[in-house]
């Protein structure tokens, strides 16, 4: 699987041109899913934050609204009481998934039991675009500041798909605690890399090389 690992979805044309070089195709000719389950474990979401992310309806953070071939949802809640027989498939079929932000440890925790995270790495050419929380879920942890929902592990591990962490929305003008000085406090904390990103930086990972796309500023903090 391919990532294209964003603070705040294809805010600038250096993360347009990443995600359409992942795709192998314009954007119009690409079949998507989004995933909105991230939001509904989010303190602060409410349930037009999840209409905004899906109708397209979020210029903040631009993922849905993109011109592509053809958009369903998949809502990872409700997967286990339709039967993998249904779903997998749409899965498969997919060009690219839309991961949408929210609470991390609540959509690791959907995507484990919806039998998402165990497909994942059998989507070769499949690109996954996430979006903060959307992001955050394919590292090993998020780190405790970013916790909220409490997951039955009672630990802040996520999937685990990349070997780095990730701090979104770095000196984010409405996030007062969102500065490069938390962020390097947040990065003690953990024992990996980590990076810490703003709006206009995206992480693009293809064929496990990592490269930092960005008309913003970024920093990578090592243990």
């Amino acid at each position: 699987m391919n990532l294209l690992l964003t603070s705040a979805g294809i805010k600038n044309p250096s993360i347009h041109a990443a995600l359409v070089n992942l795709l192998g195709k314009p954007i119009s000719q690409a079949t998507a899913l989004c995933i909105p389950t991230a939001g509904y474990g989010h303190p602060h979401t409410k349930p037009s934050n999840a209409w905004r992310f899906i109708s397209g309806h979020e210029p903040r953070c631009p993922m849905i609204e993109l011109g592509w071939k053809s958009m369903g949802v998949l809502e990872l809640t409700a997967l286990p009481s339709i039967g993998k027989e249904r779903w997998v498939p749409w899965v498969q079929e997919a060009d690219v998934l839309l991961v949408n932000g929210g609470d991390a440890l609540y959509l690791a925790h959907w995507m484990r039991e919806s039998g998402l995270a165990e497909l994942l790495p059998s989507l070769h050419e499949t690109v996954w675009v996430g979006l903060s929380a959307g992001s955050m879920v394919m590292t090993p942890r998020i780190g405790d500041d970013f916790v909220g929902w409490k997951a039955p592990s009672g630990t802040d591990e996520t999937l685990g798909m990349v070997d780095f962490s990730i701090f979104p929305h770095l000196d984010h003008p409405d996030l007062p605690e969102n500065t490069m000085a938390d962020a390097e406090r947040w990065a003690a904390g953990l024992s990996g890399p980590a990076y810490a990103i703003d709006d206009e930086t995206a992480i693009k990972v293809q064929g496990g090389v990592v490269e930092l796309i960005s008309e913003g500023h970024w920093k990578l903090f090592r243990p």
